[in-house]
């Protein structure tokens, strides 16, 4: 990923023209030119000539400087890229800057500085000398978030300074970019359960495509193709070899549900109930579509990632390559939402087809329970992580225990669900076994489920 100013800055656009070039100026400067000052005055009321002198030339030193600097036409051109632009938080992610002097003057000293958010570090300073007319030079470093979020990086700047320090006057490129930091994702083992079946249509009902000569849906020839499938009236008519389409797999649908409710959380920061749930959301997501699933990404406000079919998933497997990256750059700017219920979402897996649900709950009172216990009836499968507020809030301090979370948990399991508590600081891996378990009935009370869960 790459971004530059739209043209080379000149050394000399300036807001104010020489007014601002003066106000350039460094201690240096100002010192050179208020010890000029005082002595010319000294000198003219002591009647020493010689002291005029020097203080003439050290007043007229600083403003040569000035002048010589902003007349000279530096044309400077400057480029950013990032390595990767989306990264997840914890990790780092590398900028490099490129500048090139597209002037037929080699530059004085540069000095080049990024602009960056205080999350992702300190800001970076490099000094670049001399650039011959037409070379560059490149220079990077390092930013690295324990945060996700989205942060522009930008605008570059660019200081031109004299060969004494005198002056320093700065430019600023208008481009910027946008480094995307990801929630964490965990891998996650795969679970071959009874009944279980793979992404792509195993062990699912699978739409025949030749019922008969004229239902024949053809389609071009691939290498590797069985010879004994080339349809020729087909081949004959388009005037290119086509191959038989006889079958074509329904892909299996994986909802992945995250309860973003405010008062469902305690806490803040990178190891709270939320960002765990975040986590666990974007790892959940990242693995069914490793399996072969058809993902989209649901909260409790009924907001479906992606959006770009009438029912939030996507049509083909390079669709959902690419769903990957609106899901997880939407869990990166995920924040808390308003609402106190779950009515929202559950209207939307009412009116959806049937898939395996995976949900990422906070505290559930008995109203919400209720309401996420029939989500479970269009459903071919239901898993939810339930975070215990009781249970965070005393890792972190405050809280108490009570049984609120046990009856969320009775009642889910009653519907249909299996229905796993997550103790604070968990891996989602284990958590992930646990609900693996809990179909053989390795957690007591716990409601078995079948059929895509990989």
């Amino acid at each position: 990923m790459a971004a530059g100013a739209p043209g080379p800055v000149d050394s000399r656009e300036s807001k104010g023209g020489l007014r601002a070039a003066l106000g350039g100026l460094t201690t240096r400067g100002r010192s050179f030119l208020a010890a000029g000052v005082a002595a010319a005055v000294c000198a003219y009321v002591l009647g020493q000539g010689d002291l005029l002198r020097v203080g003439l030339l050290l007043a007229v030193l600083p403003l040569v400087c000035v002048t010589v600097l902003y007349r000279t036409r530096y044309r400077v051109a400057g480029s950013r890229r990032l390595a990767p632009s989306r990264v997840p938080a914890g990790s780092e992610a590398r900028v490099h800057l490129r500048t090139d002097n597209v002037s037929r003057l080699p530059t004085g000293l540069l000095m080049l500085q990024d602009r960056v958010p205080y999350v992702l570090g300190p800001r970076p300073r490099f000094v670049l000398d001399r650039v011959e007319p037409g070379g560059s030079r490149e220079v990077s470093y390092r930013v690295r978030s324990d945060l996700r979020g989205r942060y522009p990086l930008g605008p570059l700047q660019l200081r031109l300074s004299d060969p004494f320090g005198m002056c320093e006057l700065t430019r600023s490129f208008s481009a910027y970019d946008t480094l995307v930091v990801v929630p964490r994702t965990e891998p996650l083992p795969t679970l071959r359960l009874a009944g279980e079946a793979s992404g792509y249509g195993d062990g699912r009902q699978r739409s025949l495509a030749l019922a008969g000569e004229d239902d024949i849906i053809p389609r071009g020839y691939r290498h590797g193709d069985d010879l004994r499938r080339v349809h020729w009236r087909s081949t004959a008519r388009y005037g290119e070899l086509m191959v038989r389409r006889e079958e074509q797999p329904q892909r299996a649908r994986c909802t992945v549900l995250l309860d973003t409710r405010r008062i469902a959380y305690e806490g803040a920061g990178p190891d709270s109930a939320f960002e765990w749930a975040v986590s666990g959301a974007a790892s959940a997501l990242v693995h069914m579509l490793e399996r072969g699933f058809a993902v989209r990404l649901l909260t409790d406000d009924g907001r479906a990632v992606p959006d770009g079919s009438a029912d939030g998933f996507a049509a083909s497997a390079q669709e959902s390559a690419e769903a990957a990256g609106v899901m997880m750059d939407s869990l990166a700017v995920v924040g808390h939402s308003s609402g106190g219920g779950l009515s929202r979402a559950h209207d939307v897996l009412r009116g959806s087809a049937e898939g395996l649900l995976v949900a990422f709950f906070g505290d559930l009172g008995p109203e919400q329970a209720a309401v996420a216990a029939r989500m479970r009836q269009r459903s071919g499968a239901a898993v939810a992580f339930v975070l215990s507020g009781a249970d965070w809030g005393r890792a972190g301090g405050t809280g108490a225990p009570g049984s609120g979370t046990d009856d969320s948990l009775r009642l889910l399991r009653e519907a249909g669900w299996t229905a796993v508590r997550v103790p604070p600081g968990a891996g989602l891996a284990q958590v992930w076994r646990e609900a693996g378990e809990a179909r053989s009935g390795a957690l007591p009370g716990t409601t078995g489920f079948s059929g895509g869960w990989s």
